[in-house]
């Protein structure tokens, strides 16, 4: 039986245009160009899911997903937008909303979501059951680097290949570990992470593969390791470059050989288990410097997952923003409806060296301090409304250094070499005779 989408847009040119692309994909289409017209189609009750732009004559789509919400019109439903309306979509997401989609729209995405949607549990595409539910734990972006890091995502996702995640500091690498896992044919098995810099070296082997009560002293009883914890599913080493290099070793046979064998103990345990790494650091660098083995980093990537920074998505900053206000506003019982102007550009323009993690502490920390029913500049930290630009002087000290700082500075504008001189702190001219001195393409 085809699913039939209803779409609601006053833009009758696209309404058409999305109902022909939508039938050649094997779907059944009905389009509305007003609220009104969209309630009257939905009570007949045969879509099976509703696409709707934000903006209608008489009204938008906040107003028909809370009249069916108050309906209990229980159907999955999608928002498009332009991204000056990404405030409001994340407002329809918590009225159960099933995603929203950014106007232009990208047809690969679009029909992306329309398939989630419509194979989601029936709980998760009801209105009323979105609401009740805990809001999300993270939020996909919607910038072409997001949109690429997730593309990676789905194709290694439903595969057995071990895979390693790459990138700075606080840019969600258990997070991707996470949705890798969640999209696999393990999804149901269990998901154990391991902090690789937080295991003292004499330990290490016990935490991964366990041990037999009495095997050293302190080994009170009987221990499981992280590898029998996570037989059936995934393993996600965290920092990796941070084990020593007899547990990677150790590491390495347990992989080839799928099999393990507890401190102390003389029994080998077949195990099945699917490695995912993640690491801030060049690990070819350490291999080279001999602290990482070469066939253990051949071994973890099978496929690598190279994470974009916040800078490279600045896109997606205020969507990041709105949600992490939207938990700061639930864990701190507070109802901030946004940001204003100054404050949302102030972070837009920011080069966040933390990543996500330092937006999240930015927002909660704003938050806290807000007294009104926006944030303001005050209350962001002063290192995001008063960035202090590197001094050209600063760059001269060392020459492979500046380098590395110029390349990095045009590689986050985009090529914008105007961009980057700014933000380098030094003038275009400078930045061209740094060009040539370097001999950078």
């Amino acid at each position: 039986m085809e699913h039939k989408i209803l779409i609601v847009d006053d833009d009758t040119t696209l309404a058409l245009m999305l109902s022909t692309w939508l039938r050649k994909k094997g779907y059944a289409t009905v389009s509305a160009g007003t609220l009104a017209a969209a309630q009257k189609l939905l009570a007949a009750g045969d879509i099976a899911l509703l696409l709707t732009d934000m903006r209608l004559p008489d009204g938008d789509g906040i107003d028909l997903l809370q009249r069916m919400r108050e309906s209990s019109t229980a159907i999955p439903a999608i928002v498009m937008t332009g991204y000056a309306d990404i405030q409001n979509a994340v407002v329809c997401i918590k009225l159960g909303a099933s995603d929203y989609v950014p106007k232009p729209l990208n047809p690969d995405l679009l029909l992306r979501k329309i398939e989630e949607a419509l194979s989601a549990p029936a709980a998760k595409s009801s209105p009323r059951a979105a609401a009740a539910n805990d809001e999300p734990e993270f939020i996909e972006g919607r910038s072409d680097a997001s949109r690429r890091l997730y593309e990676y995502v789905g194709l290694v996702a439903p595969t057995n290949m071990s895979t390693l995640i790459v990138g700075e500091s606080g840019t969600g690498k258990e997070h991707i570990a996470r949705a890798i896992h969640a999209r696999s044919r393990r999804a149901s098995g269990p998901f154990v992470a391991v902090d690789c810099g937080t295991i003292p070296r004499e330990l290490a082997a016990s935490e991964f593969f366990g041990h037999v009560k009495g095997s050293f002293t302190g080994a009170l009883s009987d221990k499981q390791g992280a590898f029998a914890a996570a037989d059936g599913g995934t393993l996600f080493l965290d920092e990796i470059g941070n084990l020593g290099y007899e547990i990677q070793i150790q590491l390495l046979r347990a992989i080839q050989e799928r099999t393990i064998k507890p401190v102390g103990s003389n029994r080998q345990t077949a195990v099945d288990v699917r490695l995912v790494a993640a690491t801030n650091e060049n690990l070819e660098s350490a291999i080279a410097e001999g602290r990482f083995r070469n066939d253990l980093y051949h071994r973890l990537t099978e496929f690598v997952v190279r994470m974009p920074s916040l800078r490279q998505q600045r896109d997606d900053i205020m969507l990041y923003a709105d949600f992490f206000l939207d938990r700061a506003n639930r864990e701190l019982d507070r109802a901030i409806a946004g940001f204003d102007a100054r404050a949302a550009a102030a972070l837009r323009d920011y080069d966040w060296p933390g990543n996500l993690r330092q937006l999240k502490n930015a927002v909660m920390r704003a938050a806290l301090l807000a007294r009104g029913e926006t944030i303001g500049i005050a209350e962001l930290p002063a290192e995001i409304t008063a960035p202090s630009p590197a001094a050209p002087s600063e760059l001269l000290h060392d020459p492979a250094l500046e380098r590395e700082r110029i390349l990095r500075a045009i590689e986050d504008a985009g090529g914008n070499k105007s961009l980057a001189a700014k933000r380098l702190g030094i003038d275009r001219k400078t930045i061209y005779n740094k060009l040539r001195q370097y001999e950078i393409e």
